[in-house]
């Protein structure tokens, strides 16, 4: 069984946040796969990001404004 690290990007509306995640690798089944707390993590930045809390979200990675361009 190994870990990996990996960053997840998590999308709501005009943000998108950078989260490190942990990949565990069984080397069988369903592998990779996040732990309960990363799944936990990347809920609560969701949730964060859909209230447009953008202070909790910083606090588990980067946040970024999203803006569309006119081409």
């Amino acid at each position: 069984m190994s870990n990996k690290c990996h960053t997840k990007l998590v999308r709501e509306g005009q943000y998108i946040a950078e989260v490190e995640i942990e990949l565990i690798d069984a080397g069988e089944g369903w592998s990779p796969y996040l732990s309960i707390e990363d799944a936990y993590k990347l809920d609560d930045v969701r949730a964060a990001l859909q209230r447009g809390d953008i202070r909790t979200a910083g606090k588990f990675g980067r946040v970024y404004t999203l803006t569309p361009l006119a081409v």
